[in-house]
This record gives structure tokens, sequence and C-alpha cells, in this order.
């Protein structure tokens, strides 16, 4: 491969240094340090074992045997950090981390080749990858403590906070973790993210909580170099966008003297005061964004050549060689030998297996093992521990519970069976939730298991991410729907992803509670009558739970729990909110819709598996498959209809993903007509999935829907307008059934 201009550059001024006086290798390497001279050709190595990864991308992607060029170089300076912190500090690391990663590496007791063999099976997607397994190219290792994340742009920054709250936490709550209780969190990202909204919000978040002298033992640090893909970032505006209360320090990330005494600063702060900071590495880019990338066209000559001048391995290079420690030859003639080898190693790499197959693939997406999960489902607190939970009266003794009650118990039997359970989000502490699903929980389990959060819901979905894996069992709560789509990302990209791209050698469970749906009395609007989940059914391996009732609620929610903790499931419970103190099912005082809480020597039986549905009735003549507020609905609709001779059955699909499909087909085909009730909207809601369904597995029957219109939610008796009502369920039956 020809070089390029960095390359040239590099063995060119290596070649013009002089060298000076030799010094003890076990010395420090200069004045004011405690880096020895030793430390310095080590995290050289490191330096550039990074390099020459990114010469091995772009080699693999000429020759069509590599996929991914987005590399290190510039940023070599990251070696200093990794140096800085220990090799147990959890560490989230952007797309430029090479150097930090083969100093980890090295700092586990790997061989230097070990880390970079990692690396370059990532670049060749090959199924050996130890990590992704040739699912992405990642930085990440359990063995090193690195938490993988994908290319997504600073959406790791919400995770990386709810990971350092979650270390002081732990021993608030005396659990066992697997970190030290003095350990930091290590988060990277560039200067252009630091303007992304989910960096922000976990820059505010951490600032928020050091405010209110909470633990918040994380490093930001921030790798500047000056340029986003093509877009320039404005002098001293990283300096200027860091929240009050994260102490700021900085460094030349191109002295690997300098920037490794700011790592060491900035980390002794963070652990000993248990307190944020951002480390500023002020770094270049060479090389450009990635491969395909051609500088020239939006960048002067003059600032490609200024960048290279201040090239961090012609830096430590110089270093290395001005201290006697080396010779410029010396230093050429390893970077060859390097080179060539780990071009070998790349074209080896290329070689190595593939994944083959969509079941290979997708087999660490959402691991299902549902027979442990319905063994530990029956799982409870010490009779004791229920007594003080519940106090005079256990729930199972109050007689029949409306929603709202069911899922309250629930949560207070789970917050009582483990300490793990940590349940948060706006106003769910004091004020019990909006809708009170929560009161009364912080006063019984103390506000370390349950808390309020700022308002921000990609904060509250990091803490959620970050407690999960950290072991604990996160339960956050999300206000409304609508507000859900504020943070969709975090369940998208950082949530559903990790056991994917870890092989699940990484989970984060946790089951997100969200208040849903539209027909709420005398105050909604779209922001807290919202009917689309559209966004969250084409996530891969999320379950998606929507009760109607208050037994299926109780039920649904304890394996939404269960499968969290036994399968690291990424749950979202949806619950209807005009159903939260429904009472009555047919007539005014029927109390037909409240239920009975299940004692725990039911909760076997009881036991209702994901991808579940629940059936009514026997009828012949037609299946009203439904779920949430259409439940209620359909019921009523098929009684009238019954009274008048028809022959109709309801289907309560429950849960919207996986749909349970076997039930479905089961109930179309007992009747051979289908009508479906769907309160989310005609265009991407849920009915078009069911008709996919039906038709997927070869159902012949008839098929006709209801839905609610392609509309936002307007005020008041307007909404009925553009909401699914009883009265279009049961004239679409009529007119199925002739």
């Amino acid at each position: 491969m020809a070089r390029d201009i960095v390359e040239t550059h590099f063995t060119d001024a290596v070649a013009a240094l002089r060298a000076g006086t030799t010094r003890d290798p076990d010395l420090p390497i200069t004045a004011g340090t405690t880096l020895t001279g030793r430390s310095c050709q080590e995290l050289f190595d490191h330096q550039v074992g990074s390099r020459l990864l990114d010469i091995a991308a772009r080699v693999l992607r000429q020759e069509d045997k590599g996929f991914y060029t987005i590399g290190s170089a510039g940023h070599e300076g990251n070696a200093a950090v990794a140096a800085a912190v220990r090799l147990d500090d959890p560490a989230l690391l952007h797309y430029r981390s090479g150097a930090f990663y083969l100093t980890r590496s090295a700092a586990a007791g790997r061989l230097p080749e070990e880390g970079m063999r990692d690396v370059l099976l990532g670049l060749t997607a090959s199924a050996e990858e130890p990590v992704a397994g040739g699912r992405h190219k990642v930085f990440g290792h359990p063995e090193l403590a690195i938490i993988p994340q994908t290319s997504t742009i600073a959406s790791h920054l919400p995770r990386a906070v709810g990971v350092a709250f979650a270390v002081d936490r732990a021993r608030a709550l005396r659990l066992a973790s697997g970190r030290r209780e003095d350990a930091i969190v290590v988060c990277s990202f560039g200067d252009a993210s630091i303007n992304h909204a989910s960096a922000l919000s976990g820059l505010n978040t951490a600032a928020y909580g050091a405010f209110q002298s909470m633990p918040m033992p994380i490093l930001f640090v921030c790798e500047d170099n000056g340029i986003g893909i093509s877009v320039r970032t404005p002098a001293g505006w990283v300096e200027r966008a860091v929240p009050r209360g994260i102490e700021y320090f900085t460094a030349d990330g191109c002295d690997l003297v300098g920037a490794y005494e700011a790592a060491r600063a900035a980390a002794a702060h963070v652990r000993e005061r248990r307190a944020p900071a951002l480390l500023h590495l002020k770094t270049v880019r060479l090389m450009g964004h990635a491969g395909s990338d051609v500088e020239s066209s939006y960048r002067t000559r003059r600032e490609i050549a200024s960048d290279l001048d201040r090239d961090p391995l012609v830096a430590t290079a110089r270093l290395l060689v001005e201290s006697g420690l080396t010779t410029p030859e010396a230093l050429l003639n390893r970077y060859e030998a390097v080179r060539e080898h780990l071009l070998r190693m790349a074209m080896e790499s290329a070689r190595r297996p593939k994944l083959t197959s969509a079941a290979e693939i997708v087999a660490p997406l959402a691991p299902r093992r549902p027979e442990r999960v319905a063994a530990a489902v029956t799982a409870v607190a010490e009779p004791a521990a229920r007594d003080r939970a519940f106090g005079r009266t256990l729930p199972e003794d109050e007689g029949p519970l409306t929603l709202s009650q069911a899922i309250n118990r629930t949560l207070a039997d789970a917050l009582a069976a483990d300490p793990g359970v940590l349940v948060f989000g706006e106003d769910v502490a004091r004020k019990g939730g909006v809708y009170g699903v929560t009161r009364g929980l912080q006063k019984r389990f103390g506000a370390g298991q349950v808390f309020d959060t700022l308002l921000d819901e990609q904060a509250i979905l990091g803490l959620a991410l970050g407690t999960g894996l950290s072991g604990m069992l996160p339960v956050p709560e999300i206000q409304y729907l609508a507000y859900l789509h504020n943070a969709l990302d975090q369940i998208r990209g950082e949530a559903a992803t990790l056991s994917y791209f870890s092989r699940g050698q990484f989970r984060n469970p946790m089951v997100v509670r969200v208040a849903a749906y539209a027909y709420q009395k005398g105050f909604g609007g779209h922001f807290h009558n919202d009917n689309s989940i559209a966004a969250l059914r084409d996530i891969p391996g999320v379950v998606i739970a929507s009760p109607a009732r208050p037994d299926d609620a109780a039920a649904m929610l304890r394996t939404c729990l269960t499968a969290a903790r036994t399968d690291g499931s990424v749950c979202v419970f949806l619950e209807p909110i005009a159903l939260y103190t429904t009472r009555d099912l047919f007539d005014e005082g029927d109390r037909g819709w409240p239920a009975p809480y299940a004692p725990p020597s039911r909760w076997a039986e009881t036991h209702v598996p994901i991808g579940r549905a629940r059936s009514y009735g026997d009828g012949r003549d037609l299946t009203i498959v439904t779920f949430g507020n259409g439940l209620r609905m359909s019921l009523r609709a098929a009684v009238r209809l019954t009274s008048e001779g028809y022959s109709c059955r309801v289907l309560d699909l429950r849960w919207l993903s996986p749909l349970p499909s076997a039930d479905l087909l089961e109930a179309a085909q007992l009747t051979g007509k289908v009508l479906i009730a769907d309160e989310t909207r005609r265009t991407g809601g849920v009915s078009e999935g069911i008709v996919a369904e039906l038709l997927d597995a070869g159902f012949t029957g008839q098929i006709a829907r209801v839905t609610s219109h392609d509309s936002f939610i307007p005020l008041g008796e307007a909404a009925n307008h553009v909401l699914l009502s009883e009265a279009e369920i049961e004239e679409a039956a009529r007119k199925m059934l002739g």
C-alpha cells in the first residue's frame, strides 16, 4: 500500500529527531511527572498500534475485506487516560479510542497483539471478535470493564451517568455490584458530540446530582479535534459548554505527559470527591473522518499541515528520543516491524469465520427462557417483609382492586422481595405519580429504592440503563407516552442493542412503565393522550406489555420484572391511563372491572407468559381482536351483539411485541372472521402487524379493522371524532356478521 501523507510525515519527522542525554527508564521522563520513561515507551507502543490499526482498516477496505474506517489517528493521546485510571474503572468509549483500548488490554496482562487482533476481527466482521462477534466494530470487552458502544453520537452519556450513579447507590443499598466502592466511570466523546441532546442530558444530569451533593463519580473526556466531519467547532466552545458543578480540567492531548498528569488529577478529583469532572483533551484529527472522507474539500492545506505538525505519535517519539531512551532509527525500525506484522494479522483476520445465518445473528438479541421465568416469577418476600410493606392488610385481602391499585401492590411486592429494585421518575416518590400509581412506595421503602428524578426522559432512561448494567432492576416511569419519544434512542440505540453487540456478555434489564394511550376525560391534548407506539414496535427484542384488566396487570408486571432479572429483557409496560380507576364494565355500579389480587400461593397458576393472549367468550361467529382500552369497548359491544343472537368472542392480545401469534391464529380459525379493534392509528398502528401475522400464518378467512384516525389527539370532546369508538366497533362487527 502506498504511504499516505500522515505516514510519510511521521517517518520524516522521526528521522529528523536528535537524541538527548540518556536517562534511567525507571525514573520520571521529565520533571513534574510521575510517568516513567519505561511507561512512556509502553504507551508509545500502544499509540503506534492504534495508528497502524487505522492504516490496516484502510487497506482492508480497499481490498473489500474490511467494513469500518473511522479511526483514532490524532487521538492517540487517550492512551494517557487509560494509564491514569484503574483497570476496573468502567469505561464507555467513543469510536476514536483505539489507543485507550490497547493500553487497557495490555494493563490486563494480555499480549499486545491480542488487543490489536480484537480490533482487526471487528473491522473484518469476524464471528470470532470477542465482544460483538462480527455484528459491529466496537470497543468493548467484559474482562477490561469496557462497555461496548456503537457509533450513535453521544447516546452513551446518559447511560454512563447511570453507571456512575449506581456505584455509590449500590453501596448505600448494600448490594453487590461487582465494582469497588471507589470506582469511577470514564466516558469519552468528541467535541462535536457535546452539542447533541443526549450529551447535554448526560452532562446536566451529572451536574444536577452534584449540585444536590449526590455521588456522581464520572470522568467525562472530551477529545476535541476541532471538527465534526466537516463542521468546525468554535474555539472556546467546549469550555463554555461544561455545566457548572462539573470540575473542568484541560490538557494538550498530543502531549502524552501533559495529558497523563491532567487525567490523573481529574480522576483523583472524581475518585476522592465522588463528583463529576470533565477532561478537555485538545487533539487533532488525522486521515480525515473516515476512509471515504476527502478532507481537502473542506479544509485548507495549511490546516491539514498544522494538524500534522501536532501529530501525537511524533510528539511522543520526540519525548523518547530527546530523553535518550531510544534512537530515531530504533523507533522507525520498530514501527516498520509492527506495521508489517499487523498487516499480516489483518489479512489473516479477514479469513476468519463470519456470521452465516439469521439465527446466529439474532441469537444474542433478546434471549428468552420462559421456563426459567415461570419458575422464578413466584419469588416473594418473606412474610415478615410483606407485613412491613403492606401493614395490616395484605393486597390479596383488600378485595377487588383497580388497575392502578394492582400495579401499585405489585411494585410493592417487588420492592419488598428485592432491594435491587428501583422505582423512579418524575413525581413518582413523594407525590406518588401524577395518577397516584406509586403512592406510598417511597414512604414504605425509602428514598434509596423509590426516588424522584429531574425532568428529562433521556436522563431517566440513562439512569435505568446504568443501574441495570450494574446488577440492579430499574423500573423507571415515563409520565406520558408522548414523552417517551423525547428519549426513544435510549431504548432503540442503547437498551435494545447492548446484549446484541456484546453477545449477551453485558445486559441492561429494565421495565419501563409508561402512562399510555388516550380516552382521559376532562384532561388531554396531544401530549397527554398519545396513541402511537409504532416507534416502539419496530425495535428488535423489546417486550411491549399492554395490560387492560387489573389481574392481568399484576401478573404481567411480575412477568416483566422476572424476565428482566432472569433474561436481561428490556420491557416497556404500557398502562392505559383511562382504565387506571375504572370500576364498571357494562352498567353503572356493576363493579365489573376491578379484580382480586392473587396471593403469592397462586402466582404460578396465574402467571402470564410473554406472548400469550387472553380470550373472553366462546362465540363461533366472530372474533374481535383488541388490547388496552379496546378491550372494555369490545366486551361491551360483544355483549350487545350476543343479546341479539350473534356469537362473538373477544381476544385481548395483552402483548404487543412479541404478538401472541399462536393464540391469535387459533382464535381467528375458530370463527373464520376477525375484526381488529385498534385504538392506535390506522397507519403504523398495531392492526397492521396483526393483519400481517394472520396472512403470514395462512389465515384465509375474513379480516376487517377499525382504528383511530391518522391524527394527533385534540382537546376535549373533539378527541371523540378521531379516536376509535365503541359504536364503530359494533357497527363494523354487524357488517361482518351480515
